[in-house]
């Protein structure tokens, strides 16, 4: 059964002339293989909800040590909505310090006006992240067909110092990044991959299919469907439960890339009630709860967001220790 691409990129995509507004000298995207797992890492807060820097050093000393392409920074389980900007690059660059030689560093520069993601996106850059995790705009969600989407991402793409990977997170936005959008977004030299959050496999197999002609790189969103998404060609995953179970995912990634699909599917089973219960379950909470489970700095997150019940606790530890991992 063959289920995964081996990815291989020209170095020098300046010839293109298509809608793109100007022709990127630089290589940057030519040079990143996304092909991997990554935690998008949560933010540790202090009692007075103060970022713990120190708690988050104690942590990235942790995931230093398990195989992991790299790391995730202020995506959607790091809390970004509830961070300032200064907040935001500062964490980024926080990790940055920290992080070992070789890893890839992502991180995520989405606002909801075009400006200020150029604005941020640079930040990021200038602290030093391999490529941008760009969320859509989303807030009037009713205006954001394929046109103000093409047209939003193209002005990122073109300006962004790093290569630039697109986020569809349905759940969270109330909006799929559309499919013909996508499609046309994937032949921008400095647009590298699609982190696709939506858990619809046919989906992202079509997407596979539909940019096969470019060197586009599809990452599943999430580990309760990552063996599948191995399957229809997607190269790696950023997925919340690898904040917890980071060795077990890249155990994952290991089996579905040699070929050993019975034992995978076997792994793949148990991380399905646990992922669903640390993401639309029960959210960034239960995440930060199960890692204190797991030796992790999780705590309590920054104000609206509430710890869990009594009753969501219990949950959460039935649906780790019923899988054994508790």
């Amino acid at each position: 059964m063959h289920c995964v691409r081996v990815w291989t990129r020209s170095l020098c995509r300046v010839e293109y002339l298509g809608p793109w507004r100007r022709s990127l000298s630089h290589t940057a995207a030519g040079k990143l293989d996304l092909s991997g797992v990554y935690p998008p890492i949560a933010t540790p807060f202090t009692a007075k909800e103060d970022v713990d820097y120190q708690k988050l050093e104690e942590n990235l000393l942790k995931y230093a040590k398990i195989p992991f392409k790299g790391l995730v920074v202020q995506g959607s389980n790091g809390e970004y909505p509830y961070l300032t900007e200064e907040e935001r690059v500062e964490v980024v660059n926080a990790v940055r310090r920290s992080l070992p030689l070789g890893k890839l560093l992502m991180a995520g520069s989405g606002c909801e006006s075009t400006k200020a993601t150029l604005q941020l996106t640079e930040k990021m850059a200038a602290v030093g992240v391999d490529a941008v995790l760009v969320v859509n705009p989303c807030f009037y969600k009713g205006k954001m067909d394929s046109r103000a989407l093409i047209h939003h991402f193209t002005e990122v793409a073109d300006s962004s110092p790093v290569p630039v990977v697109l986020y569809s997170v349905p759940a969270n936005t109330g909006l799929e990044l559309p499919m013909d959008a996508v499609v046309e977004l994937c032949q921008h030299p400095n647009i590298l991959g699609l982190k696709d959050s939506g858990g619809d496999i046919t989906r992202i197999g079509l997407i596979v299919h539909k940019t096969e002609a470019q060197d586009f790189q599809v990452l599943a969103g999430s580990a309760g469907f990552l063996m599948a998404a191995y399957c229809v060609g997607a190269v790696g995953g950023v997925c919340a439960l690898a904040n917890v179970l980071g060795q077990e995912l890249c155990e994952l990634e290991r089996l579905c890339k040699s070929g050993r699909w019975e034992e995978a599917r076997v792994l793949q089973q148990r991380l399905i009630e646990p992922n669903a219960s640390v993401t639309r379950k029960l959210g960034v909470p239960a995440l930060k709860q199960a890692m204190e489970w797991f030796g992790y700095h999780g705590g309590a997150c920054r104000s609206p967001l509430q710890p869990l019940t009594e009753a969501e606790t219990l949950q959460l530890r039935r649906d780790f220790s019923t899988n054994g991992w508790l």
